[in-house]
């Protein structure tokens, strides 16, 4: 099960429930798989609804990964995503969105 407070998001491959986490590894291993080269573009695109199908899937491979899954690309592509492509696109924004919010200092 994900932990929310962890930055960690669940996605479903073939009916087993992944959990999916931007570490500073997977960052960078994103970024290195990006065109653009940057994740402050990648999260402007993502913003502005301008995002690719192959930024969900670099984002959702990092994630993956992050989360201790071995795969590649080609594996996640040969995958049946649990809600599709919408749910693949909604993940990858929630672990852009967890990877970089600033903790609440309030909460213990």
């Amino acid at each position: 099960m994900a932990n929310p407070w962890a930055g960690e998001v669940a996605l479903v491959l073939d009916g087993v429930e992944h959990v999916c986490k931007l570490t500073l590894g997977a960052l960078a291993e994103l970024e290195a798989s990006l065109e653009t080269g940057t994740l402050v573009s990648l999260v402007e695109r993502f913003e502005s609804g301008q995002f690719s199908t192959r930024d969900v899937l670099a984002l959702i491979v990092a994630g993956l990964r992050g989360g201790g899954w071995q795969g590649s690309a080609a594996d996640l592509m040969a995958v049946e995503v649990g809600g599709g492509p919408v749910e693949a696109a909604r993940v990858a924004a929630e672990l852009l969105a967890r990877a970089f919010a600033v903790p609440d200092a309030r909460v213990g």
